[in-house]
């Protein structure tokens, strides 16, 4: 017995014309507020602040980064901006080896740029990347 796989699961139905559901909420929504603003401040004091709505409301609409829908991006930025973060420094010395540096034939030191990973750089370059999440 053969069973159909759903396929273009992704895609989301249109709804309103050529707008998704959330889409179409989206315009309606701004055009909303937008409305709202013109009868609280009138077209003078706010001119400004509907056209921030109104840019908002068409970026969630129609601006599509990378081919995903601009409210991810939103949700990332806040999210990125809401959680902890852990900064690590480490001071390093800039000491210079005999076997880095060569002198050329005007006298002027070259340094060597040849980069090898040792045990402990290895092992500090791993612990950076296993860093857990703090508020866990």
């Amino acid at each position: 017995m053969q069973f159909k796989v759903p396929q273009f699961l992704e895609i989301e139905d249109k709804i309103f014309g050529p707008f998704t559901f959330k889409e179409f909420a989206y315009l309606a929504g701004g055009a909303g507020i937008c409305y709202i603003l013109f009868k609280l401040l009138g077209i003078w004091l706010g001119a400004i602040p509907i056209l921030a709505v109104a840019g908002i409301s068409a970026a969630l609409t129609f601006y599509r980064p990378n081919g995903k829908p601009f409210i991810n991006m939103v949700e990332a930025g806040l999210k990125f901006a809401m959680q902890d973060k852990l900064y690590i420094w480490k001071r390093r010395k800039n000491t210079i080896t005999n076997e880095q540096l060569r002198i050329t034939n005007e006298g002027k030191p070259i340094i060597n740029d040849e980069k090898r990973l040792s045990r402990s750089k290895l092992r500090d370059l791993a612990w950076s990347l296993d860093v857990l999440d703090l508020k866990k």
